[in-house]
């Protein structure tokens, strides 16, 4: 039996690196080699509380492009050599969501990583309703691996981005640098924001931003996060906030960021356990803001990041800052927490 090499979750604070059969090819599938997967602040997050949505042990990853390995006998319209990538979330197909291309709010999701087994291994099978409900998205040629394999990122900004309607000349404000935070600042700015404004109060965080080209960077632990974006908007406030920070605080306080008439795009999940906010109602009120959310992309998503990516149009050199082997994980998981690393790149 031939084996490759994966990472696997067991449990919170217990993922393995280990040697597994290499997975079957059933005749609806299609099998890839992986040679690069990204890591996911979920991903750290599964590792340090755990995901109840995992079915372990699983295989981990959930951004990643591979090369296709074999076809299935049915899997028609795939040919060997070919490089995807995924909307990795798998719909059902079936649903009212989906009837309404809206896959990433199917009833019945069976993502990559959770409910398959994920990118984080030399080789992996891409199940049959993938291929079905079209979750699968070429790459064209001389895209290097490690920029593909951002384009699940990519794809989930601009899903956040189109709910918030950008238009040409806005002015975006993106709280919180991670790099979510980032690639939600080069997304608006492909879409035509003519003012980006990034809010961290990690000064590593924010000293990464510095070599993106937005035109206003600001620490709140070191300066009036509302004083800062008036002065910057002439009193008016942002077109667009998206709170890229997963805390109580910047999605609260996005509100008094945001003009009349603006939008605030709560893009980063909060626990569970405590998701509860306190608004002010009368501002969305008399303000008329839109207070939208996002989560996960489609495949019509995802194909618009590949082309943004293979495009040039989003700087993937900048956000790919660490590559790694598989064996490095729990590296990649320090770079990560540290603040030092925005995307690192899994290759096995």
């Amino acid at each position: 039996m031939e084996t490759m090499k994966a990472i696997e979750y067991h449990a919170p604070g217990d993922i393995r690196v280990r040697s597994v059969p290499i997975p079957q090819c059933g005749e609806d599938e299609i099998r890839a080699k992986v040679d690069a997967c990204t890591v996911c602040g979920t991903d750290l997050k599964t590792y340090l509380h755990g995901n109840p949505r995992i079915k372990a042990p699983k295989i981990m990853g959930h951004e990643f492009t591979a090369i296709i390995e074999t076809v299935g006998e049915k899997a028609e319209d795939f040919k060997e050599g070919r490089r995807i990538v995924m909307a990795t979330s798998v719909s059902c197909g079936a649903c009212f969501y989906c009837s309404r291309g809206l896959n990433n709010l199917c009833l019945d999701l069976s993502p990559m990583g959770f409910s398959y087994n994920g990118g984080m291994a030399e080789y992996v099978t891409i199940p049959s309703q993938a291929l079905k409900n079209g979750h699968v998205v070429m790459v064209p040629e001389g895209v290097k691996a490690e920029h593909a394999a951002l384009a699940e990122p990519v794809s989930c900004a601009v899903n956040a981005c189109g709910n918030c309607n950008i238009n040409e000349g806005d002015t975006v404000l993106v709280t919180g640098a991670g790099p979510m935070g980032i690639i939600n600042a080069c997304v608006a700015r492909h879409l035509g924001a003519a003012k980006i404004i990034v809010a961290e109060t990690n000064p590593a965080r924010l000293d990464q931003t510095q070599t993106f080209g937005f035109d206003l960077l600001v620490n709140p632990n070191a300066q009036d996060l509302r004083e800062a974006v008036l002065d910057f908007t002439g009193g008016m406030g942002a077109d667009v906030v998206i709170v890229a920070a997963p805390a109580k605080e910047p999605q609260e306080q996005a509100l008094d960021l945001v003009r009349k008439q603006g939008t605030v795009c709560l893009f980063a999940s909060l626990p569970a356990s405590n998701s509860m906010l306190s608004l002010d109602s009368r501002k969305i009120h008399y303000n008329e803001i839109r207070v939208v959310g996002s989560s996960d992309s489609t495949p019509v998503h995802v194909a618009s990041a590949v082309a943004m990516i293979s495009a040039g149009q989003i700087p993937a050199e900048k956000i790919a800052t660490h590559i790694l082997p598989l064996d490095d994980i729990f590296q990649a998981f320090d770079l990560m927490q540290s603040g030092q690393a925005l995307r690192v790149v899994l290759k096995p």
